[in-house]
């Protein structure tokens, strides 16, 4: 079986990478700049060099290629028509199983965020390939950029009253995708992955509090004056109004997630918060 992994270079794709060859797969890595996976290749794992807007690269990434897991892309406002060249390039490669990197409930998800996942799933939808959506939820590594202001004034900000985020290490979703592009039975379902426990921003702050040994507490402000803040921190703009409108999101239960399809994808618990901010603060 060959499995081609997209974005392999990113955060993301690295770690199912790592995860495919736990599993004993050497995966396809397929990237826009190969040097950047040059470790990889040194390790064995065959670099195929594409990009989203060129179907022909697409094409040649997938020669050959069983399944295909498309980590979504990062070029917000183009994601969909690219996401579709690389379902197309599918299609003709004769691929038997896409995996697609989507969001919480992303038919009926209302967050600017998810847009552009709702039209990838409808693309797929479309499309004669067999797929697997894995509607990731947050990563508990969204937190990490702004760990260290936050240890260091004692205030975590946001925009999420009392909400629940069911949050995830980003390495349990890459071990769940590892999962579900090595094992059967998961074309037509669809995975609303996120970790065990929904936290507050509260009991987030306590768990920043608990990894830094330092008390933190969280404040809430209105979304706009948090979309403020962030962009006086140096986010952009644009930027800034998308994470306040998915922690307003949060405040609504959008990122809650209950189904348990990620522990039961993994075969044990999620990892909690605590350890992915002891980690970063390490």
């Amino acid at each position: 079986m060959t499995v081609a992994v997209t974005g392999a270079s990113g955060q993301l794709g690295r770690l199912v990478v790592e995860a495919l060859l736990r599993e004993g797969v050497t995966p396809v890595a397929v990237v826009r700049d190969p040097a950047k996976v040059a470790d990889l290749a040194g390790r064995g794992v065959e670099v195929r060099q594409a990009t989203f807007d060129d179907p022909e690269s697409l094409d040649r990434a997938f020669a050959g290629v069983d399944r295909v897991l498309l980590i979504s892309g990062n070029e917000f406002g183009k994601r969909v028509e690219q996401h579709t060249n690389v379902i197309r390039a599918a299609e003709r490669a004769g691929v038997e199983l896409l995996a697609y990197t989507s969001i919480p409930q992303a038919d009926s998800n209302p967050l600017i965020l998810a847009q552009e996942h709702t039209g990838t799933e409808a693309a797929l939808a479309d499309s004669t390939v067999p797929y697997v959506l894995l509607r990731n939820g947050w990563y508990w590594e969204n937190y990490t950029r702004g760990l260290a202001h936050a240890v260091e004034t004692g205030v975590l900000y946001g925009a999420a009253g009392q909400g629940r985020v069911s949050g995830a290490a980003r390495a349990d979703y890459a071990d769940a995708a590892a999962h579900v592009l090595t094992t059967e039975g998961h074309a037509g379902q669809v995975y609303e992955l996120g970790g065990d426990a929904g936290l507050t921003y509260v009991e987030l702050a306590q768990s920043i509090s608990e990894a830094a040994g330092k008390p933190v507490r969280y404040e809430d402000l209105p979304q706009a004056d948090y979309a403020a803040a962030l962009e006086k921190g140096g986010v952009p703009a644009g930027f800034a109004q998308v994470l306040a409108d998915a922690d307003n999101g949060i405040s609504n239960g959008i990122l809650e997630v209950g189904s348990g399809h990620l522990r039961k994808l993994l075969g044990r618990p999620a990892a909690p918060a605590v350890e992915v901010f002891r980690a970063a603060l390490a």
